[in-house]
């Protein structure tokens, strides 16, 4: 390999580090990748992704699973229904007296796919 050759190889793993690192900084993909990997129950809603799912209220006993969650067009509700793990629910929804941390003032939520 000619010495030019190397310089170039080293700017390009360099560009391709800092743009790892800039993408878990600014995304949720670090921290939805540990929740992933340290309990297999956990999951990401099909309608969102690794990159923007943010579980805002996560289960404070050992499972570590999120409750409630959302990204940038949806709120998502955990259920625990196998049938439907999910509800969500469209950020720029109309219910009346909409609260983000009670499924139940919800209204028109779909129900999420099955795993």
């Amino acid at each position: 390999m000619q010495p030019g050759s190397r310089r170039n190889l080293k700017l390009i793993l360099a560009a391709a580090a800092v743009s790892a690192i800039m993408t878990s900084c600014t995304s949720n993909l670090a921290s939805n990748a540990w929740l992933l990997l340290t309990d297999r129950s956990n999951f990401i809603p099909a309608e969102s992704s690794i990159f923007f799912f943010n579980p805002y209220v996560i289960d404070s006993g050992s499972g570590g699973y999120w409750h409630y969650g959302k990204d940038r067009k949806h709120y998502y509700h955990f259920t625990y229904d196998p049938a439907a793990p999910y509800l969500y629910i469209p950020i720029d929804n109309k219910c009346p007296h909409f609260d983000r941390e009670n499924f139940r003032t919800w209204c028109s939520a779909r129900k999420g796919k099955p795993r």
